[in-house]
């Protein structure tokens, strides 16, 4: 079975660095809104990749699905970043690594 998540890479944007306290509340408040709905693998922030805050794996049933749980980010809704979102087949002892 080919098994897909969506990798959200949250990118930083021209006024990231006026992020406040409340827009990082919102943020996390987001995010853990969509682990209780089952929608998040994994996330977490970066540190020394420059110009990227973070990731989060999203499970989704689709691209389009993922793209929307994206714009509903609070850092890009609100214009402090921007995002890349890529599929990833997860490969792994189940699916013989993709082999």
């Amino acid at each position: 079975m080919n098994e897909w998540l969506y990798v959200m890479f949250i990118e930083r944007g021209k006024t990231y660095n006026k992020v406040t306290g409340e827009v990082v509340k919102r943020h996390v408040e987001h995010i853990k809104n969509l682990d209780d709905n089952g929608k998040v693998e994994l996330c977490g922030a970066f540190k020394g990749y420059p110009g990227v805050a973070g990731m989060v794996v999203l499970k989704a049933q689709s691209y389009e699905e993922a793209e929307e749980l994206c714009k509903a980010e609070p850092l890009v809704a609100e214009g402090y970043a921007t995002y890349k979102l890529r599929n990833l087949q997860v490969a792994n002892r189940e699916n013989g690594y993709l082999l």
